[in-house]
């Protein structure tokens, strides 16, 4: 069994280690001392000023609660495992199964429900969708589901897209979504609530989607760092559509700082209908530039970018490590102006391409026929002259 457990390693000048093969084991021996500590001395084990403790007998309700405030103080999440063990360690059923190793048994259910309380508490304050999802399982441990059930509630009768949630409630949602048994491959926020809060709470789940609808949701730049941060990491995310919003060049400025990352691993981006100018169009084509190998489809219809960003968007097709293939500039504004700037960029993979509701004459039908007859891979060409 030992060989399980531990890994032994032999070093240059320590000699021979042994570590944990599995960190968890660690943990409940941690909690597992933690609890026993408290039975010897009445006192916990965090370090404390031995002048507060000096004369005070502590009691396992001021062990968990303070277990917990250590957990929520901690950045990268190294308490989260050992709390779990340790308010799992207070159960009477646990209890059972580990006679021999705790040799007093902790059955004050009225201490049980008080760190229950404390916890929901704690949720209620803005945590970070890490620390408020270690809550969740630190509940399960204490087999609490009342917030899960009630969240439950609302996803089966489809209310939450109206239901105003309270933090925890929000917190209850991230967990149920992100603990389901089902590989989530499509996020779309209006089945919840149409609001850039909504969005920034529901951030853990749309990390770990493949498709993200977003669109027509009333979206402004207050949401754009939040997706920004998203597009930066280590995420499944390979959809972004957030048409019909309103997210101006300010928002299309700090979701690019997510789309240059070279983590971003997005292929298709739709921006449709965002009052996006010329402005906002310099800084998308700079970032997709700087990263552009993932991207296939870009769609930037029914924005204000005229015949000046026609020819920003253009250089994108320049890029020979471009690897767009559809490209939607329906009703930009564009004239035969922006077609003869597409038109003398053209080399790309584009294989569909939409220019129709432009402001095309007899000069841009010329530069798109030569467009046609020099491309060797455009398959769909949607446009309409006048």
């Amino acid at each position: 069994m030992c060989t399980q457990i531990f890994k032994e390693e032999t070093g240059i000048t320590l000699g021979t280690m042994y570590c944990f093969v599995h960190l968890s084991i660690q943990e409940f021996i941690a909690a597992l001392y933690a609890h026993l500590f408290l039975e010897i001395n009445k006192k916990y084990v965090f370090d404390q000023d031995s002048t507060e403790q000096e004369n005070k007998s502590e009691t396992m309700i001021d062990l968990l609660k303070t277990a917990v405030d250590k957990a929520l103080e901690s950045d990268n999440g190294h308490l989260d495992l050992f709390l779990r063990f340790l308010l799992g360690l207070t159960l009477q059923s646990n209890q059972r199964l580990l006679q021999g190793l705790l040799t007093h048994k902790y059955r004050n259910e009225q201490s049980k429900e008080e760190i229950v309380q404390y916890i929901k508490q704690k949720l209620e304050s803005n945590l970070s969708p890490e620390r408020s999802i270690n809550l969740f399982y630190c509940l399960n441990e204490l087999n609490d589901q009342t917030l899960v059930e009630d969240i439950q509630t609302h996803l089966s009768k489809g209310s939450l897209s109206s239901a105003d949630l309270s933090p925890a409630q929000w917190s209850a949602l991230v967990f149920v979504l992100l603990t389901s048994e089902e590989e989530l491959e499509e996020f779309e926020l209006q089945k919840f609530k149409k609001s850039d809060e909504c969005l920034i709470r529901l951030l853990p789940v749309i990390k770990t989607s493949k498709r993200a609808l977003l669109n027509d949701c009333g979206l402004t730049d207050k949401s754009c760092p939040a997706l920004a941060s998203v597009l930066g990491s280590d995420t499944n995310l390979k959809e972004l559509n957030m048409n019909n919003n309103n997210l101006q060049d300010s928002g299309v400025k700090l979701l690019c700082t997510g789309l240059k990352n070279i983590n971003c691993k997005l292929e298709t981006l739709s921006l449709k209908n965002n009052c996006i100018t010329e402005g906002g169009c310099h800084v998308l084509a700079a970032a997709l530039n700087s990263n552009p190998s993932n991207l296939t489809e870009l769609d930037l219809s029914e924005n204000k970018l005229g015949n000046p960003g026609m020819k920003i968007i253009s250089t994108l097709l320049e890029n020979v490590q471009c690897k767009l293939e559809k490209l939607k500039l329906n009703c930009i504004s564009i004239t035969d102006e922006g077609c003869a700037a597409l038109a003398s960029a053209f080399n790309s993979n584009l294989r569909e391409l939409d220019l129709s509701r432009n402001q095309i004459g007899n000069s841009g039908v010329t530069e798109i026929s030569s467009l046609l007859r020099n491309s060797q891979t455009l398959q769909i060409l949607r446009s309409e002259f006048g």
